[in-house]
């Protein structure tokens, strides 16, 4: 349980820079604006979806005031966007399975953008299905244990919470839940004080796969990378198994 984490290395990590965190706080306002259309209330005590949501926010430390924005953005009758949710699935260099899911008011334009991106990094975009076998859904929380809580006391912590898993780090934890959980157990622990790194639902690979080389490494890399930080991707989920300090931007 203890040491080095899965989690840790499956995760994109994204650069700690303003321009990043603005360009993070851009796409969860999409996530809101969508929330609040789909499930039909701008009241997250009445829609669970922007709830949630709202909660991944404030783990990423989005200002109030901008999630307030985008949720009258959503409620108001002057929204012209119209937004749709679509899932791509392909395989990056060495056969690593990628999944991409982007929130687009262009079906047409996102589609080519993602061969092009996928085409160009050395990988292949693939059918609807072809590795979502590999992952599983599951809500994940990462939180906050820099001030070294006890393994044996987090854990029970987390399981009274409801949680299915954890996942010790040096200064993290990482608490997995059954889909339907991730809400009451995201509520409990942060009733119970900790404080979230991250906290959404994922799709976590059910096995990881460990690339040969450095040069591997960068190609896998360098796919992701773009996936992130084009305009319209929300999540990349891959299996590929790929060094913490690789993933870290300091």
């Amino acid at each position: 349980m203890s040491g080095h984490n899965k989690w840790s290395t499956i995760k994109n990590k994204k650069a700690k820079t303003d321009a990043a965190k603005g360009k993070i706080f851009t796409k969860i306002g999409r996530e809101i604006v969508i929330a609040v259309k789909t499930g039909g209330s701008a009241d997250p005590n009445l829609n669970s979806k922007l709830k949630d949501v709202i909660a991944k926010a404030k783990a990423a430390n989005m200002p109030n005031d901008n999630i307030q924005r985008s949720i009258k953005k959503a409620a108001g009758e002057g929204e012209a966007t119209n937004y749709k949710e679509v899932t791509y699935e392909g395989y990056a260099p060495c056969g690593i399975a990628v999944i991409v899911e982007v929130v687009t008011d262009n079906l047409n334009r996102t589609a080519s953008e993602m061969r092009h991106i996928f085409d160009k990094c050395g990988g292949s975009l693939g059918a609807s299905g072809c590795v979502a076998w590999k992952f599983e859904r599951k809500g994940v929380i990462e939180i906050d244990n820099s001030k070294g809580m006890d393994e044996d006391e987090l854990m029970m912590l987390a399981l009274d919470a409801g949680a299915a898993d954890v996942e010790m780090g040096e200064d993290e934890a990482i608490i997995y839940t059954e889909p339907n959980d991730f809400s009451s157990v995201r509520d409990n622990l942060e009733a119970a004080g900790c404080t979230f790194l991250s906290a959404e639902r994922a799709m976590v690979p059910t096995t990881t796969t460990e690339l040969p080389d450095e040069e591997s490494i960068q190609k896998v890399t360098k796919l992701l990378d773009w996936l992130e930080d084009h305009d319209d991707v929300q999540n990349v989920y891959h299996d590929a198994e790929l060094p913490e300090d690789e993933e870290e931007d300091d």
